[in-house]
């Protein structure tokens, strides 16, 4: 290998030379490029180098083997393991013709040269990974010994506790990533800072914000000082903070830096002027188009004169919907209404968006709505904004708080006469349970005429099929007397909450009074786990099997079942549940997931917990007690009308919404099992046919399948031609995706607009969120992010994110609710009233401020969480 392919010069590198030069090299390399951008001089020492280096380090295949094994939370073991491996590397004597090779391009900066000397790893600075400060940077190096030393240092510093710890937890290989390091002519700067290109707090894209302090610009980044903070918006400061600047880092003659006292009449003398700061933001703007995304920059001002030392992208931020033109648009999560906030793979939402009764958009990962014309009409703006804030308040205040800026949302004239506001009067169809039956029986004729055709349909035929079902699809969804059922039911609600607080002074009465209603699936669901648990509770053997697998993936144990004593019986009642309700799964709209069906283990820890918990024959005593409380509040209720002026009046209409809400309120939740059981047929021919496509090795895997959209996936069945870099990128893209937190509601500016309850009836500390479910409950909170791993004692609550119908079985076993997600009618809510559970949710940041294990106090009734000393 000749020596001078271990040196690459700065400019000679770009944006494609990342496994070369690194994240950082190849960013640097690409900003050189940009017309109007300084950059200091240098070079870069390239990752062929670094592998020479590991080559000669003594044992450092085993240390590797023996970091990769390591728990990402045991910081001990980590910090003494990487702390070898850097010993190792820094031990490592550099290679004399390696070393002639720094050297001489040390030497065309000039031999004397102050450098700064920066880690560049492959892994760095990427589009969806930015690994700011995991390895290290080294200031004014002056000489070639020393920036051989500091070279070495940069080598080893790829295994920082830190970095090692970054890697662990996103599952990167620690041999697939590979260290160059970059060595730059020193800028002695009078002012230094960062640039974000876009408001790394909001998101806004077109906001910049520009931080700014004396001296190099390690005084801020290692939190020496509060910097200036400029904020420009449009060619114009629009805020600014000037703190007062006490210390700074300056260069030392002879090398390295040391800290300085500024002088007391320069302290609070901003660092830059506003023109400055504009024009330092216009460079910015360039840079950004360059590489497509927003950036976080570091850059220098010497001489009047902005150099740029490093620009890496932004990737905390939210990505906005592509829609192709420069209006404003405004979007709402489909997520938050759905109770399911995690990414979907390319093939699940694409899917969602075919069966949706409304436009989506995808960013992140997630869906969303544009409801920009339904803002900016009047009419159709109440309506919506009552609709919404029933279902999540800090939508509404969301959504409000854009209204507010009266250029954003232009108003519009009423596109035709609006309609009845949203909860205005109920739905004009008769309280006839048969309708609800009537209702079931059509969704299930469906389903049954799906599963039927579907299964004769393959290759491109298959496609076409499924496009035709998405329509029936659609119209079981948006069947009009489906429709009016679920709003009368949710109409009645509202109207007892509302008359029974402004007649009798009580608050959320209709949750006590739809205790136990008749054909609520998802309620059902979780009571038939407790019948699953009394066929298996007189069976020790099974008892002891099952445990032996519940943390499997492991579908064939319900054939070792029949094998042991109570073994068919158990077989029989698990696979009776999983052929009513196999189709549901954990973030269920997302047709990609594994369903129970799939992977019945998953039920395991939910059914053994319900085995030692409960008695024999609880279903049906918990079914009836809700039922006997919902009457006996029914009667209360009804008397104490009686009494107040115009009672008998008042009483009867009240006993006319009682019985509405009864009749009406469960079916709430069927079409939901009506849309996931169709999915669960949709996905398994879908996987026949990647199956096939496996067979024909186009495929590497059946799930490859995932990460292609069905129209991708449509075209791939009909050319046998796949191209495996998309479906790379696809699985890279949904991996980052899981570090975004999606925004209730999103701007076309890429603004995350957080909405606030604004209340002023919450003691303080408490942490407040919506009432959905009446009653006081205090006990130990488990904060749990996945179902399988649920470890649940009578009278724990469940804290955590999000609850689709998939964690109702978990409700049987606990005694209250809080979830980060949800509103008064989405599925968490309705079962926990189903149930009687006190629950508070839209609690933001729950699973993070409450910690498991804590004694915390639920009220239900007023909408608030304490955390108990």
């Amino acid at each position: 290998m000749k020596t001078e392919q271990y040196v690459l010069d700065l400019q000679e590198a770009d944006e494609t030379q990342v496994a070369v030069v690194g994240g950082k090299g190849a960013h640097l390399g690409g900003l050189s490029r940009i017309e109007g951008i300084r950059v200091p001089g240098g070079f870069c020492v390239t990752t062929d180098a670094f592998r020479r280096i590991m080559a000669e380090a003594p044992s450092i295949a085993d240390r590797l083997d023996e970091l990769s094994r390591v728990n990402p939370d045991d910081r001990e073991a980590i910090r003494t393991l990487s702390a070898r491996v850097r010993r190792a590397i820094e031990g490592v004597a550099i290679p004399g013709d390696l070393a002639a090779a720094i050297t001489r391009a040390l030497a065309r900066l000039g031999e004397r040269a102050a450098c700064a000397v920066r880690s560049s790893a492959t892994a760095e600075d990427l589009p969806t990974a930015s690994f700011a400060g995991q390895q290290d940077t080294y200031l004014n190096v002056v000489g070639p010994a020393e920036v051989l030393r500091h070279v070495s240092r940069c080598w080893a510093s790829l295994f920082t506790e830190r970095a090692v710890t970054y890697r662990q937890r996103n599952g990167i290989d620690h041999r697939t990533v590979h260290m160059a390091v970059v060595v730059q002519r020193m800028v002695f700067p009078q002012a230094s800072g960062i640039l974000f290109t876009a408001d790394p707090v909001t998101g806004n894209r077109k906001v910049a914000t520009v931080d700014a302090g004396f001296g190099l610009g390690e005084a801020l980044v290692s939190g020496l000082v509060n910097p200036d903070v400029f904020t420009v918006r449009d060619g114009e400061v629009v805020a600014k903070t000037i703190a007062a600047k006490q210390r700074a880092v300056a260069a030392l003659p002879a090398g390295g830096t040391e800290e300085v006292a500024i002088d007391a009449r320069r302290q609070e003398q901003p660092a830059l002027t506003d023109a400055q700061a504009v024009r330092l933001v216009r460079l910015g703007r360039r840079i950004e188009a360059h590489f497509g995304r927003p950036q976080d920059i570091e850059w220098c001002l010497a001489d009047e004169d902005f150099q740029i030392v490093q620009s890496r992208p932004i990737t905390t931020l939210f990505p906005v919907p592509e829609t192709g033109d420069q209006d404003h648009h405004v979007y709402v999560s489909v997520g938050h209404g759905q109770m399911m906030t995690d990414p979907m793979k390319p093939l699940g939402y694409s899917m969602w968006q075919l069966t949706a009764m409304v436009p989506m958009h995808e960013a992140g990962g997630r869906l969303f709505v544009d409801v920009t014309r339904r803002l900016a009409s009047p009419a159709s703006r109440a309506g919506l904004l009552d609709a919404l804030g029933k279902g999540d308040p800090l939508i509404r205040d969301a959504l409000e708080t854009v209204l507010d800026r009266e250029d954003f949302v232009p108003s519009l004239p009423d596109p035709a006469p609006a309609g009845p506001p949203a909860g205005g009067a109920p739905a004009p169809i008769e309280t006839d349970p048969a309708l609800v039956t009537e209702l079931i029986e059509r969704s299930r004729a469906s389903i049954a005429a799906l599963e039927r055709d579907i299964r004769t349909k393959t290759g491109p035929e298959l496609f076409d099929f499924l496009l035709e079902a998405f329509e029936e699809h659609k119209r079981v969804l948006g069947d009009p007397v489906s429709m009016q059922a679920i709003m009368a039911g949710m109409e009645a609600t509202w109207w007892l909450n509302d008359k029974l607080e402004e007649w009798l002074g009580e608050k959320n009465a209709a949750d006590t009074l739809t205790l136990s209603a008749p054909d609520n699936i998802t309620s059902e669901m979780g009571l038939a786990l407790l019948d699953v648990a009394d066929v298996i509770r007189p069976h020790p053997e099974v008892v002891t099997f099952l445990r032996g697998v519940a943390y499997a993936e492991d579908a064939a144990f319900l054939d070792e079942l029949a094998k042991l004593a109570g073994g068919t019986e158990a077989r029989d009642a698990i696979e009776a549940y999983l052929d009513r309700y196999g189709m549901r799964c954990v973030g269920e709209i997302d047709i990609t997931r594994p369903r129970w069906r799939e992977r019945p283990t998953t039920l395991l820890p939910v059914i053994l917990d319900n085995v030692r918990i409960f008695e024999p024959g609880a279903a049906g005593r918990r079914f009836e007690e809700g039922r006997q409380k919902a009457q006996k509040k029914e009667q209360d209720v009804l008397a104490r009308l009686r009494a107040l002026p115009d009672g008998d009046l008042k009483a009867d209409e009240t006993k006319r919404m009682i019985d509405r809400v009864r009749t009406f309120i469960g079916y709430r939740e069927y079409p939901k099992y009506g849309i996931i059981s169709r999915y669960f047929l949709y996905k398994q021919a879908l996987l026949e046919e990647a199956g096939r496509l496996v067979r024909a090795d186009v495929l590497p895997e059946p799930e490859d399948a995932f990460y292609l959209t069905f129209r991708e996936l449509h075209d791939v069945v009909r050319s046998k031609q796949v191209d495996d870099r998309l479906i790379q990128q696809r699985k890279d893209a949904f991996r980052s995706y899981h570090a975004l937190t999606p925004p209730r509601v999103l701007t076309s500016d890429g603004e995350a607009v957080t909405g606030a309850y604004r209340r002023d009836d919450v003691p303080a500390g408490a942490l407040t969120g919506v009432a959905v479910s009446a009653g006081t409950v205090e006990g130990r909170a488990r904060v749990i992010l996945d179902m399988a791993e649920a470890d649940l004692e009578a009278g724990d609550i469940l804290v955590t994110t999000f609850t689709d119908p998939s964690w109702s079985p978990l409700f049987v076993g606990i005694a209250g609710l809080v979830t980060e997600v949800g509103g008064l009618m989405t599925h968490g809510a309705v079962i926990a009233r189903e149930y009687g559970l006190p629950a508070v949710v839209g609690v933001d940041r729950a699973t993070r401020l409450i910690r498991d294990g804590q004694r915390i106090r639920v009220h239900g009734t007023d909408g608030y969480v304490e955390i108990l000393p």
